[in-house]
């Protein structure tokens, strides 16, 4: 995992804005930094180093190919590059490196764009083609990680942090209103938008050309909704074997690393499960590190009691670190400082980022991704109820305008929305996971930038065009939080967070491979859950944690900043975004 930066330049790169986009992302890769610059000056790579796979000078970045037709930045790791390696020294190829990343050099000299089907692992990457004068841009398939584009058709700056596209100069910083919006409705930015009209993400899931004289073109290599879409129902006997041997087989690719690999371990069945998953196949002492917070001891919120004891079932290297509230007040600059774009999460990662690297960890587990697969949300239970209710149009806005001043003081104020933005799948889901609602909008937002950011997003409509073609409630709520909380929040948070202490946070629940082989199984009558994952630990888990129920993984952060929620925490961190105008506040 590191932090890589492109321009591609019609008039010739800048040198220095170069330089300093890469520098801005230094603590994405303490280990080494290196910048290359096309001998006709039309384009430039930088990359910051967090070695991971093959830790000699072969490995660095940015790395040609030894025919110097072809120079990369990769941000990432390819878990299955050994048998593709295998693959291409078959076809007479010969490496100079025991790193993944050469593996893409080599990869796409043989089959090009097609070459993406064939990754297993998350990436992001820019690969300059000296032959064929393009840069082509690509992204794993949940969008495990980041990569931003600003394109002006004249110059593309291309980086893993937005923070580092600003640090470099050039963007435009105008505010993007469906960024701003889609924060204050979610809690977290929604793809492809940021908070700036010169900045977008880079599809998850998707590859961009460009050439040097200006021509874009793009494509798709995994469509996540068409996946859940084309799911059909597999009649199985086996099916605790099948899923048994795919989380193992997705826990021997994320062991794949030259540096210990640490889990975090919290008192939940995912992280346990990896936690049992991971010692049965370490070659030694698996390193486990868990976070408790002191307003919990002695609560059933405390996880630390639970966790140590599962630590101590499977022989691993444990330590616990306990979290006070001025602890959070010391961070709390820094938190805000790392945050690449604003979220009301991450805190949390944030902090136990930083207790795995005080014990020397440089990639860790997480558990991240099991309640979307399997179901553990109680969004899976509630939106197809949300979305069952009567849709009553017109008179549904009436029924929210008429309640929406006092049901606040009975219920959570989205509950004024129940009629209007019930009866569907996409406002089921807004009212489900929302923040604010949209009627709310203009209370912290100016009310022109609020309709237009409404506009652009169309939630509701886009939502519902995403699960359109799956059939199944249960896909069609996985498909949603998979697209949404996990991919613009979970995961974003866990690469800035992990990332601001040089930790590579590692998913093994977000595997395509898993994806895939589970997705016959989640689309049948009786779909496996979380229990059953968590019955695939050899040995079993303690009855303590298969009996505890779930109560999700929670930071006291209210508590500690006085405030009664979480919209109190979201001003906080929009407000400290770079450049956001006082203008647009409400």
């Amino acid at each position: 995992m590191c932090g890589l930066a492109a321009i591609l330049a019609q008039g010739g790169v800048d040198a220095a804005q170069l330089a300093r986009v890469g520098a801005a992302m230094a603590m994405r890769g303490p280990d080494g930094a290196g910048q290359w610059l096309a001998a006709d000056g039309v384009v430039g790579l930088a990359h910051r180093r967090l070695s991971i796979i093959d830790l000699s000078d072969a490995g660095a970045q940015p790395m040609a190919s030894a025919d110097g037709r072809l120079v990369i930045v990769f941000n990432g790791e390819i878990y299955n590059y050994r048998e593709l390696r295998a693959e291409c020294e078959a076809a007479g190829q010969v490496f100079r490196s025991t790193s993944d990343t050469e593996v893409l050099l080599a990869l796409y000299a043989r089959l090009g764009t097609a070459m993406l089907d064939r990754l297993v692992g998350m990436f992001a990457f820019a690969l300059w083609d000296v032959g064929r004068r393009g840069l082509l841009l690509a992204r794993d398939p949940f969008g495990i990680k980041p990569l931003y584009v600003a394109d002006d058709g004249k110059t593309l700056r291309t980086a893993s942090q937005v923070k580092a596209l600003l640090a470099g100069g050039g963007i435009d910083t105008r505010p993007e209103p469906a960024g701003h919006v889609g924060f204050f409705l979610w809690g977290h930015v929604p793809e492809p938008h940021t908070l700036y009209r010169g900045i977008r993400a880079l599809p998850a899931g998707t590859w961009l050309w460009a050439d040097a004289d200006g021509g874009r073109k793009t494509g798709r290599f995994f469509d996540l909704a068409g996946e859940f879409a084309s799911a059909r129902s597999t009649s199985v006997t086996d099916s605790g074997e099948r899923l048994a041997e795919a989380l193992r087989q997705s826990m021997r690719r994320h062991l794949i690393a030259d540096v210990p690999v640490g889990v975090f371990l919290s008192g939940g069945l995912d992280s346990t499960t990896l936690t049992a998953l991971a010692a049965e196949q370490a070659a030694g002492a698996v390193r486990s590190v868990t976070l408790g917070f002191d307003e919990f001891v002695g609560t059933p919120r405390d996880e630390v009691p639970l966790a140590e004891a599962v630590a101590a079932h499977y022989h691993t290297d444990h330590a616990t670190f306990r979290i006070a509230a001025a602890d959070f007040a010391a961070a709390k600059d820094s938190i805000l400082a790392a945050m690449d774009q604003p979220s009301v999460d991450g805190v949390n990662t944030w902090l136990v980022a930083r207790a795995a690297r005080s014990r020397g960890l440089k990639v860790a587990l997480s558990g991240l991704g099991g309640d979307e697969l399997f179901g553990g949300y109680d969004t899976f239970r509630r939106v197809p109820r949300l979305a069952a209710l009567p849709r009553l149009g017109p008179l549904g806005k009436l029924a929210r305008i008429a309640s929406q001043g006092w049901i606040g003081r009975f219920a959570p104020p989205k509950a004024a929305g129940l009629l209007e933005y019930g009866g569907g799948w996409g406002g089921g889901y807004l009212l489900g996971r929302g923040l604010f609602m949209p009627w709310e909008l203009a209370g912290v937002l100016d009310g022109e930038l609020a309709r237009e950011g409404l506009r652009q997003l169309a939630p509701e409509a886009g939502l519902d065009a995403l699960v359109a073609g799956i059939a199944s409630p249960r896909l069609k709520v996985g498909a949603l939080e998979i697209a949404g909380y996990m991919r613009n929040q979970l995961l974003r948070d866990s690469d800035w967070a992990g990332m601001a202490h040089g930790v590579e946070i590692r998913v093994p629940l977000v595997d395509v491979e898993l994806f895939r082989a589970l997705l016959p199984l989640l689309a049948g009558p009786n779909p496996p859950s979380k229990r059953d994952m968590a019955a695939t630990a050899r040995p079993p888990l303690p009855a303590a944690v298969l009996e505890r129920p779930k109560t999700g993984f929670f930071v006291p952060i209210t508590q500690w900043l006085g405030q009664p929620n979480l919209r109190a925490w979201a001003r906080t961190v929009h407000k400290a975004a770079p450049l956001v105008p006082a203008e647009i506040l409400a």
